[in-house]
């Protein structure tokens, strides 16, 4: 029978991706639900080709406009919860999470209630809840398959391994297109220049990330729930050409990587097959061309996003939740031109210290938190 998939974030960089795996395997596969935000002639054009069941947009007042543009049958839904009902409907077999942002948090984990698998690439997901988020997996019976580079690496290096056995788990980064700059040429950096990213493909706010080195921050807390292992276990290298996607050291100093061309068809089409590999017609790692590789510390002097997402995490309760906020806020007001480059890590700093943390957060103790950290960043701006 072919896998029957839900792909939320459709329009995005990995939700088109993950809709180019697919079709690479019309046997295998089943698109039954699509759902995105912005991008609705893209969206039309996905459900005409697919013919999913069920459609999710995210604003209501595009209802009927929308309506008209999708073939019959499409069941379609709006907002939040027409989201969350696409992610649990029962004919789904496992949800792609490739929204951006918390706002595929109650939609992932309304798959999970629903018993369904999750190909996970919202790492905001698990850096805002973790804790619920695993254990409610857990209780289901559902597994999480890792989407990002990174995290796919780490999960197939731990391929029949004992994980009582692991040391140490080393995320590479890029360094995005800013890793040589100095402060004075970070303080002038523009949005067109911080959306060039020098290997990858991705989203804007993912982009932002990249050159803040937030998103590195971001992978470690995901990192740890989801191979639940501490902060302390965690290292983040620099490692300019993308080859080596991450590596596990073990207790005995034995170090195991996984490598490839920066392609983010190869983690997602991995996660959908699962527990198998599949030939496929993408670019093939040749070590000779490539010649070098080079890895370095990272500088958090220069970029403090990166320590500022490890401490959140390592301090857990709703402080995760607040910084991960906080940065979404920050790198949409950088790219709107409301804030310049070196004021995104400033402005999550200043959010997280203004924060009262809840130790053990209930779901909508994270929820209120967000909503505050995003409040907080407009009142400090305007002030």
């Amino acid at each position: 029978m072919r896998k029957r998939i839900a792909v939320l974030g459709s329009t995005g960089s990995i939700g088109c991706q993950t809709l180019e795996v697919v079709e690479r395997y019309p046997e295998k596969f089943e698109v039954v639900g699509l759902a995105a935000g912005n991008n609705l002639e893209k969206l039309a054009s996905q459900a005409e080709k697919h013919r999913p069941r069920i459609v999710s947009i995210r604003r209501e007042e595009d209802y009927c406009r929308f309506r008209s543009a999708l073939p019959g049958g499409i069941k379609l839904t709006c907002g939040a919860e027409g989201m969350a009902e696409l992610a649990a409907t029962e004919e789904v077999d496992i949800v792609v999470t490739s929204i951006a942002g918390t706002v595929g948090l109650i939609p992932t984990m309304e798959a999970i209630r629903a018993g369904k698998d999750i190909a996970l690439a919202n790492k905001e997901t698990l850096v805002a809840a973790g804790q619920l988020v695993m254990s409610m997996a857990k209780e289901k019976g559902v597994r999480i398959l890792p989407v990002d580079s990174e995290h796919s690496a780490i999960f197939q290096c731990l391929n029949g391994e004992s994980r009582a056995e692991v040391n140490k788990l080393i995320l590479t980064a890029s360094g995005g297109p800013f890793k040589d700059k100095s402060r004075e040429e970070l303080a002038i950096v523009t949005v067109e220049e911080a959306l060039k990213h020098p290997n990858w493909s991705m989203g804007r706010k993912i982009t932002i990330d990249s050159a803040t080195m937030m998103n590195k921050g971001l992978e470690v807390i995901e990192a740890r729930w989801l191979f639940d292992i501490g902060f302390a276990n965690i290292k983040v290298i620099i490692h300019p050409q993308s080859i080596v996607h991450s590596m596990v050291e073990f207790v005995d100093g034995s170090v195991i990587a996984q490598m490839g061309l920066p392609d983010m068809r190869l983690p997602i089409q991995y996660a959908l097959s699962y527990p198998e590999r599949w030939e496929n017609d993408c670019p093939k790692l040749d070590l000779l061309s490539v010649g070098t590789l080079n890895f370095e510390e990272p500088r958090t002097d220069l970029f403090p996003c990166l320590q500022l997402a490890i401490e959140a995490g390592a301090a857990g309760g709703t402080l995760p939740a607040v910084m991960n906020a906080a940065n979404e806020q920050a790198v949409e007001m950088f790219l709107n031109g409301r804030i310049d480059f070196l004021d995104i890590p400033e402005l999550i700093h200043r959010v997280m210290s203004n924060h009262d943390c809840i130790p053990q957060p209930g779901l909508e103790d994270i929820l209120q938190s967000d909503r505050w950290a995003r409040e907080e960043c407009g009142r400090l701006v305007k002030n």
